[in-house]
């Protein structure tokens, strides 16, 4: 029977899930394939397709912050799956090095996500105030000039200015947050915000990487808006 695959971890971890379950309706039990120093956390798949509700995912979470809570996990992608239990037997074997260096680099560290965002009507006060080129323009717009081309023009300078300033502000907080992290993933931010990326702290520096990123929401103002969510399973440096 096909499985799920939720996470890899060293044979010798806890594996304390007796009281959880896993994905699917009806919930599915979860059990360990072994190979080697190596272990994977799967439960049975059944065969219709896996629906992506919202407690499946809680499910999928559960298991990868129970394992995270008593030892080293690498979690794998939420859907992961394979043909049975003999395919990820073979895998573990066939990638025992790859997963075992991951392991070490992965031991304890947690997964930190920041997002920032600014205060949109604050931003463009500051491009008016500081941009003698945008102020001139906008001066014009709001005067009612008959320039067809100025109010585009004031947009596409508005939004270079934007940009610009948003990407020297993720710069800035990455680079404040980067001693403290072992690595980082950044993404593309969504929406308002400028700023959207995971830092994998160690245990040892955890403190000090959370009394930065206060210090920095602090320094920044009111205007600007930090949402950091953790610690977490490494989900992003899997």
């Amino acid at each position: 029977m096909a499985v799920h695959v939720y996470s890899i971890t060293f044979k010798d971890h806890p594996l304390r899930l007796g009281d959880l379950d896993g994905v699917g309706t009806p919930p599915t039990r979860l059990r360990t394939v072994s190979a080697g120093p190596l272990c994977a956390v799967v439960s049975d798949a059944p065969d219709e397709e896996l629906p992506l509700g919202q407690r499946e995912f809680g499910a999928y979470e559960e298991v990868q912050k129970r394992l995270m809570a008593d030892g080293t996990v690498l979690p794998l992608t939420f859907g992961c799956s394979a043909p049975d239990d003999e395919a990820v037997r073979l895998a573990l074997e066939a990638r025992a090095d790859e997963f075992t260096d991951r392991l070490g680099q992965l031991e304890g560290c947690v997964e930190y996500d920041l997002k920032a965002s600014q205060d949109e009507e604050m931003l463009l006060g500051e491009i008016l105030s500081e941009s003698e080129a945008a102020r001139r323009l906008n001066d014009r717009v709001r005067d009612g000039t008959s320039d067809p081309t100025a109010a585009p023009r004031l947009r596409e300078l508005v939004a270079v200015e934007t940009r610009a300033r948003q990407e020297a502000l993720a710069s800035g907080v990455i680079e404040a947050l980067r001693p403290f992290a072992r690595e980082i993933d950044s993404t593309r931010p969504d929406g308002a915000d400028f700023l959207s990326v995971s830092f994998l702290v160690n245990e040892e520096q955890d403190e000090l990487f959370l009394a930065t990123e206060l210090s920095l929401a602090h320094q920044m103002g009111e205007g600007f808006d930090f949402r950091l969510d953790g610690p977490l399973p490494p989900y992003s440096f899997r």
